[in-house]
């Protein structure tokens, strides 16, 4: 059985915004949500900056009870997923419960929790570890805390896979409906590691962007000449994924078709990124979704702004394209939103959709001296409206050598 996947609700809580509108509104117009890292344990790092999601208010979402039990990372999750819910007026009957699901990504789960339970028994005697740090803390607890509160009794599955994370929860989200094991899906990505131990760590891989000495906002620069590295980023997405007759059947307004997608690995590096292996996972997820390299109007790049990141992922996309490749706008939303980890994939398919939806394309900020290496149209500071788009691309490549890509086209009945 094959059946096609439809789009019918979008929810975001990310550095530039809540909701896809605030979101979307904010990537056309460039802003930047990067900054200096206001936390007690910054002075203790040599970089400063971060992309965090500093309008959130968790009281404004639950009672003090239930946050004793919801860390940071399944907050977010949880709001991302009440808004798609609600976008795609979503209401599943007792006998569908069954036939939902959810699937997420996330890196380090509550990394938080984690590093406070570290501290206590590595610097108090005896130390006070919180009762509840397992269920706080766990991978897991974002799509668990989903699967409760919407009766999704059907697969809940949790993706830790690096940078790719939340891009595969949507491709194995797709094909459990795909191939009928799902009708419903609710799919994506939470991540909050934005702490001591996270942030030192990345510090110590040498991965982490310089601050720009005139303006912290412009510090993560992706396909730049002078890029240094990337920025560390927190938030969710979470998208509603549905069988296409299910959608239609109920009237619901469809962003648009999930067609294609594959994931694979490198099999050559675990942190050395390899365009022959990215290339083919394109390919292939061409193949999935029916399309021609051609039939693609639009790619939200990886676009991470690290040296050998940005070159490989320009190679691979020469390799796939051809000629082509120099007319397809092609841009990094990490240059505003940083890069989410876990739940990077999942805003940045969100990002494809909407610029699909809304026929425009966001900028890569910040891109004032193109690396020749990176020559391809990577949509430089500013944004473009009326741009037609039928299908569009967004690529996840990750650490451990995992590559994931997913592909949206307008819907057509």
């Amino acid at each position: 059985m094959t059946r096609r996947v439809v789009i019918t609700g979008l929810g975001i809580v990310s550095p530039i915004g809540s909701g896809q509108e605030q979101f979307f509104s904010n990537l056309m117009a460039g802003c930047s949500g990067i900054k200096h890292l206001q936390s007690p344990f910054v002075d203790q790092l040599s970089n400063k900056i971060a992309a965090a999601v500093t309008d959130f208010n968790p009281a404004a979402h639950f009672s003090k009870i239930q946050l004793t039990g919801i860390e940071r990372v399944s907050q977010f999750a949880l709001v991302a997923a009440e808004q798609a819910v609600q976008d795609a007026n979503l209401v599943l009957a007792e006998s569908e419960y069954s036939r939902a699901g959810v699937c997420m990504g996330s890196c380090l789960g509550g990394a938080g929790t984690m590093e406070d339970g570290y501290i206590e028994i590595f610097k108090h005697k005896p130390p006070r570890v919180k009762p509840l740090s397992v269920l706080l803390s766990m991978n897991n607890a974002p799509a668990s805390h989903l699967s409760i509160k919407y009766h999704l009794q059907g697969a809940n599955m949790t993706y830790a896979t690096a940078c790719a994370s939340s891009a595969i929860a949507l491709g194995e989200a797709y094909r459990q409906i795909k191939h009928g094991y799902a009708d419903v899906m609710l799919a994506g990505g939470s991540e909050a590691m934005l702490t001591q131990g996270a942030m030192s760590a990345w510090e110590a891989l040498r991965t982490l962007a310089q601050e720009d000495p005139e303006d912290v906002s412009a510090s993560c620069k992706p396909f730049s000449k002078n890029r240094s590295g990337l920025v560390m980023g927190e938030g969710a997405a979470v998208l509603i994924l549905e069988d296409a007759e299910r959608a239609i059947q109920r009237g619901a307004k469809i962003y648009a078709e999930l067609a294609g997608y594959d994931c694979s690995s490198d099999a050559c590096h675990i942190t050395k990124p390899n365009a022959a292996g990215q290339a083919r996972t394109i390919i292939a997820a061409l193949k999935d979704a029916k399309l021609q390299a051609q039939d693609i109007g639009y790619i939200n790049a990886h676009g991470t702004a690290t040296l050998a990141g940005d070159i490989e992922e320009t190679k691979a996309l020469k390799q796939v394209f051809g000629e082509q490749a120099y007319k397809i706008p092609v841009s990094s939303s990490k240059s505003m939103h940083g890069h989410l980890m876990g739940a990077t994939g999942a805003v940045e398919f969100m990002v494809a959709v909407l610029a699909l939806q809304q026929q425009a394309v966001p900028p890569t900020i910040n891109l004032h001296q193109p690396d020749p290496e990176c020559d391809l149209d990577y949509v430089a500071n500013q944004g473009r409206v009326g741009v037609p788009l039928e299908a569009v691309m967004s690529n996840s490549f990750a650490f451990g050598g995992t590559n994931a890509v997913l592909i949206a086209r307008r819907f057509i009945p």
